[in-house]
């Protein structure tokens, strides 16, 4: 499971034209599910992003989590994280979960935030959402479970001596 968390002073989501999740402070979490991912990968990554210490303490260093500001995270899926761009021109969803699966991941990550004690908004599943947001640093992270390994280096890519 992988996701993009983006520190943030407001984000907002539509379906249609109407607000389906709105938040202030917090964090936004585009979050994408793989074909190997399960419920522990979710609930790794939940506990990882409401500990995240990304938010400023009052010596203006970033030390203190989401829990700590009691703020708000707006979740949203993003099955194009796993798209591979490594050949061609078009990215490669290979990796991506089925829908079935994937929602089924994606609700279990949204039930076990709430559970975490966060004010929590949500998009629309499978839905095409316009997404706005004041990215607040900018800090945008991307994190991922244990179980998925970084993608391979390409030739050239800061190897010393290649």
């Amino acid at each position: 499971m992988r996701v993009v968390v983006q520190r943030v002073t407001e984000a907002r989501v539509k379906v249609d034209g109407l607000v389906t999740g709105e938040i202030g402070a917090g964090i936004l979490v585009l979050v994408g599910v793989t074909k190997a991912d399960t419920v522990a990968d979710a609930e790794f990554l939940v506990d990882k992003l409401v500990h995240l210490r990304i938010f400023a303490d009052d010596a203006g260093k970033m030390n203190r989590s989401l829990l700590d500001t009691q703020g708000s995270m707006l979740v949203v899926s993003q099955f194009t994280l796993y798209g591979d761009c490594r050949k061609g021109r078009r990215p490669s969803f290979d990796d991506a979960a089925p829908a079935g699966q994937a929602r089924a991941l994606y609700e279990a990550f949204v039930e076990i935030a709430r559970r975490g004690g966060v004010r929590l908004e949500t998009g629309v599943f499978q839905a095409h959402m316009d997404v706005s947001l004041i990215n607040d640093g900018p800090v945008t992270l991307i994190v991922e479970s244990p179980s998925r390994e970084s993608p391979p280096r390409l030739a050239g890519s800061g190897d010393k001596g290649s």
